[in-house]
């Protein structure tokens, strides 16, 4: 299969030093790890979105928790999070089994067919992070961490 390359956002950068161009920049930067994160993916067996991706990771640190247990630790919408677990329970990347203390509960873990892929999408991260810093001192890759942070933390910041 030949590679598909993602040219959305492909643009020149400005360079003007505007504060918008700070958010532009992260955007652009998070569009290009993801293309490149799940391109491994979008050429095998399994394409997956990010979300579904999230899903996956939470279950795999949080094996048996529950369908409301992600929905309390992301906020995300319910019925939004009710549709990718039963999309990656069709795809047989999560199983099921009920609570024995409640039986209305499923409790959720990953299958091994899930956990693998778990795995692979773990490894392009490591790769594209490894990718990401080329070059930059270990100096440099610490003060990125805390300039991303700051502005982090601006922007949970209330107004």
């Amino acid at each position: 299969m030949q590679k598909q390359m993602d040219n959305v956002n492909h643009s020149t950068a400005r360079t003007s030093g505007d504060r918008e161009d700070v958010l532009e920049l992260i955007h652009r930067v998070m569009h290009q790890v993801r293309s490149q994160q799940y391109q491994v993916l979008r050429d095998g067996p399994h394409d997956i979105t990010h979300m579904e991706s999230k899903v996956l990771g939470y279950f795999g640190r949080h094996p048996g928790a529950t369908q409301s247990d992600l929905a309390s630790d992301t906020g995300r919408d319910k019925a939004q999070l009710a549709r990718l677990v039963k999309g990656l329970r069709e795809r047989g990347l999560l199983d099921g089994t009920p609570d024995p203390s409640d039986r209305r509960n499923t409790r959720l873990t990953l299958t091994g067919e899930g956990q693998a892929l778990l795995g692979t999408l773990k490894l392009q991260a490591r790769r594209l992070a490894g990718k990401a810093v080329l070059g930059m001192s270990a100096q440099d890759q610490a003060q990125l961490q805390v300039l991303l942070q700051r502005v982090r933390n601006n922007l949970d910041a209330p107004d």
